[in-house]
């Protein structure tokens, strides 16, 4: 076992997302700290989800997501995404991406994406997503997964 891996975890320089999915009829979103640009050409981001949540069934389903970025007074949005709630999309605006999938209008910036693949990451699926579309909305600066704390619980999975 190692030592406090939750707060060597958070040394690696990661912002926090929130990630809209959509499979044409039904839309989700959840908050992700594990995304990361994979290539330049063609432009691929690659986001890390839990295959026993419901967002990752939409995502197989509808094969489109944007990923938002948040900015660091956005930390209250980011704990929102990251529960568990019926329609906890409403209250937001939203608008929909070039892919179909909603766009947080409250984002620094978003990125509209087309699932490319997935793979096998642990307790966790890689998809791997083209880039199609992208924009700044709002100037700030990015909420870092590092300033968060442990509203993700995480702690708790490393025990």
């Amino acid at each position: 076992m190692i030592e406090n891996i939750e707060a060597l975890f958070k040394q690696i320089s990661c912002g926090v997302y929130v990630i809209g999915i959509s499979d044409g009829e039904r839309q989700n979103a959840f908050t992700a700290a594990w995304v990361m640009p994979v290539s330049f050409n063609p432009p691929l981001l690659a986001v890390s989800i839990n295959p026993e949540h419901y967002s990752y069934q939409l995502l197989q389903a509808g094969g489109v997501c944007t990923v938002n970025v948040l900015g660091q007074d956005q930390s209250a949005i980011a704990e929102h995404f990251g529960r568990s709630v019926q329609d906890k999309m409403s209250g937001f605006q939203w608008q929909k991406g070039k892919a179909g999938a909603p766009i947080l209008l409250a984002s620094l910036a978003y990125f509209d994406c087309e699932v490319s693949h997935y793979t096998d990451a642990g307790d966790h699926k890689i998809v791997v997503c083209r880039v199609i579309a992208a924009a700044k909305l709002n100037t700030g600066q990015p909420l870092l997964y590092s300033q968060t704390g442990d509203m993700d619980g995480s702690s708790a999975l490393y025990e």
